[in-house]
């Protein structure tokens, strides 16, 4: 067939390169979202599906909007077959889902009708799932809610965070996207519609939502943490200012802090939950680069009783 790829974030570049190298299909263009300002100079930067596409050799497209009639002209004249995505980020209004005679086909992150929404892997963790996966589906007005042509599934590792889950369902999903053109192409895939049971949202994670808890049982604590690790960063306060939490670790044998409170060791600093403790292995002070943790305890000299979320 021939395909536009639409996708945005690093995380779509895995399949990307999977349909570029089918010898099924051409991706003859690349829709994504235009440059953005990044860095220290906040210089505009295109994305890295931009940047994968233009060194194959591929035709990008950057609308501001899907809708924009300069955009939705190239695609009729480009007529593709299908149209494949990956975190495009934006929604694509009924005029362009209309143009390929197969539609758009999204790969999301979650087992389908769980966790519909931007951050599916983020609300896995958070919510303590075992097992998640991605899923390939139609595309229709709703969200996330279209025919379902395949899955696969993925463990929860205990210690994963939001963006190890993410790399290795992008790798995973890349094949599934792939497979899912196959079927479709040669008539031997059809869309399942989704059952009304078990549908959860996934809105994108606030700020607020990546502040720590520490009156929650550490389960809980150490859940967001992994949830919000990269983005948006859990964090708690210390003096007033905001401390990140890049990695924290469960604690089991100590139960003799309050929620909040913090105790140092030479080597080790730890945080009391509404359950046992967890012990806080890095950290990033506002204005500064992350650092261990035993070494942001020892330069703040914690005093007895102090305590973090105050």
């Amino acid at each position: 067939m021939k395909l536009v790829f639409a996708g945005t974030p690093e995380v779509a570049v895995p399949a990307l390169d999977a349909l570029i190298a089918s010898e099924r299909h051409e991706v003859a263009a690349v829709v994504t979202r235009p440059d953005a300002p990044a860095g220290r100079g906040r210089r505009l930067v295109a994305s890295p599906v931009a940047q994968r596409a233009e060194e194959a050799g591929i035709e990008v497209l950057k609308p501001a909007r899907p809708r924009d009639e300069d955009f939705l002209a190239r695609l009729r004249e480009i007529g593709p077959d299908c149209c494949p995505v990956v975190a495009y980020g934006a929604l694509l209004p009924r005029v362009a889902l209309d143009v390929p005679a197969h539609g758009w086909v999204n790969l999301h992150f979650s087992l389908l009708p769980a966790w519909r929404g931007a951050a599916p892997v983020q609300h896995a963790i958070m919510a303590g799932d075992e097992v998640t996966g991605a899923s390939t589906f139609l595309i229709e007005e709703g969200l996330d809610s279209g025919p379902v042509y395949g899955v696969v599934t993925e463990e929860v590792r205990p210690t994963d965070t939001s963006g190890d889950l993410l790399t290795r369902l992008a790798f995973a999903g890349s094949g599934l996207l792939a497979a899912t053109m196959d079927g479709i192409e040669d008539g031997t895939l059809k869309a399942v519609p989704q059952p009304a049971e078990g549908v959860t949202l996934a809105p994108k994670l606030t700020v607020e939502d990546a502040h720590v808890d520490w009156t929650a049982p550490a389960l809980r604590v150490d859940r967001v943490v992994r949830g919000c690790t990269p983005a948006p960063g859990a964090w708690t306060l210390f003096r007033g200012e905001r401390l990140k939490i890049v990695q924290a670790a469960l604690v089991q044998d100590r139960a003799d802090l309050a929620p909040g409170e913090l105790s140092a060791a030479k080597n080790n600093v730890y945080v009391g939950t509404g359950s046992h403790a967890v012990e806080l292995l890095w950290v990033q002070p506002q204005g500064k680069k992350p650092m261990r943790g035993a070494d942001w305890a020892r330069g703040v000299r914690i005093a007895p009783g102090e305590r973090a979320g105050v």
